[in-house]
Parts: C-alpha cells; structure tokens; sequence
C-alpha cells in the first residue's frame, strides 16, 4: 500500500519550483524588457510631445511625435526635416521645478528611463530644417518667398496670418557655418526660431550636435497620425554643386 503523504509531498515541491521557475522567467524578460527600452530611447527612437504652436498646423500643441535618432548620429539629415533639438542656449526659458507627488515623479522617471515618458520636451524645440551647413538662404523675395542658395522656395505646410504673404516678418540673409543647421517653424509669425536669435552667441544656427533626431511621425492623438513629410519636391534643385 502507498502512503499518500509521501506522494504529496513531491507533487507540492513540484508546484512550488514551477511558481519559482516561472517568476524567475517574468523577472528575466521584464528586466530584458527594459533594457530594450532603455537602449532604443537612447539610441534609436524616442518619444516627445509638442509645448507650443510653433510648428501649427504641421504638428498641434501636445501631439506626441517619434524621433528617429539615428539621424544625424549615423544617417544625414535633409533639408525640410522636422527635427528636435535641445536648446543650443537661450532660446528657452530656465525648466521649471518639478511637480507631483514623489510617486508620480517616480513613475515618470521610469517611463523617461524607457522612453515612454517625454517629461523633458518642454527642454527641447521642434522645427524644420532649412538650411545645412554652406547654404545661402534670403528672404524675402518680391512674392514674399525665402531662398535657399538662390532657389525660391514654394512652402505648402507654411501657417500665415490672414492677408500675409511673405514666409518671414523679419528679412534676413545669412550663411549657414560647418558643423550648424538653420530651422524655423511652420507657423512663421508666431515661431522664436533661427531669425530671432541672430544677435546670439550661436547666430540663430543650430550645432548639429544639439539635434537629437528627426521626427518621422506623429503617434497621439490617433486622430492625428500621419507621416512627417521633409517636402522634397519644395527644396529639389537647391543642393550646392561640389557638396
């Protein structure tokens, strides 16, 4: 005759490592998980939302946009990206304290660990990219249109006021220096970019190494999912021959 205790108890061992084996397993791929998350926040693609009206009606204040960057880390960027950027000095206000409880400050640094939290947008600019380094750009023409190395440019995501036809209130005629980039905003009257930093320490340009990626589209609302466009056929012809 078999004693049942002594049948239980290697059917109760059996279930308590299996319990022990499948946490282990849980742990092993959340932490892989994370680690993931870690590594493509910090070198592939990030998550950022939008502050400001500056780039209406491309992208709205608070979408939520993905950066691809890889670029300008391994691939170039072109004229007509969207990119972000962090302040290359001056041009944004001091961050503000933080706010939250201890508890949701936690959790918020642990979705910007893993790059689904963007506490640090309102640190960064969102803009288009107008000029790379050698480009000659002007503005405004007789039509009100800007040049980039003597091509007028036809701007359809360009916001202006009602009755408004040149692309910039503020005339300008710069060159853009190695290493730097020029950006404005879509919404031209109503975007502290480049034009308006020209008496700064930078000049108004950008370093290349300030920009974190380019935005490739916007993710939130669903309502505003779209591909970001650079607009190839608006800059076709203004590449500088011998670049």
């Amino acid at each position: 005759m078999t004693d049942s205790t002594e049948t239980m108890r290697p059917r109760r061992a059996t279930r308590k490592s299996g319990w022990k084996v499948l946490l282990r397993d849980v742990v092993v791929i959340f932490v892989i998980a994370v680690l993931v998350s870690f590594l493509i926040k910090t070198f592939v693609a990030r998550s950022f939302y939008i502050p400001s009206g500056s780039m209406e009606n491309t992208l709205q204040i608070n979408d939520r946009i993905i950066v691809n960057e890889l670029q300008p880390s391994v691939f170039p960027l072109s004229r007509g990206d969207v990119v972000v950027f962090k302040d290359p000095g001056g041009w944004l206000p001091a961050a503000a304290p933080q706010t939250g409880n201890p508890i949701q400050q936690g959790v918020g640094a642990v979705l910007d660990f893993v790059g689904l939290g963007a506490s640090d947008s309102d640190q960064h600019l969102v803009k288009r990219l107008i000029g790379l380094p050698g480009d000659h750009i002007t503005c405004c023409n007789a039509l009100g249109q800007m040049s980039v190395n003597g091509v007028p440019l036809k701007e359809p995501y360009v916001l202006l006021p009602a009755g408004q036809q040149a692309v910039s209130a503020k005339p300008f005629d710069v060159t853009v220096p190695a290493g730097k980039v020029w950006v404005m905003g879509d919404n031209r009257y109503n975007s502290a970019d480049s034009r308006y930093h020209m008496d700064d320490p930078t000049k108004g340009f950008v370093p290349l190494s300030d920009v974190v990626g380019r935005a490739f589209v916007v993710s939130w609302p669903v309502s505003h999912w779209t591909w970001l466009s650079n607009y190839p056929e608006t800059f076709s012809g203004t590449e500088v021959k011998g670049k």
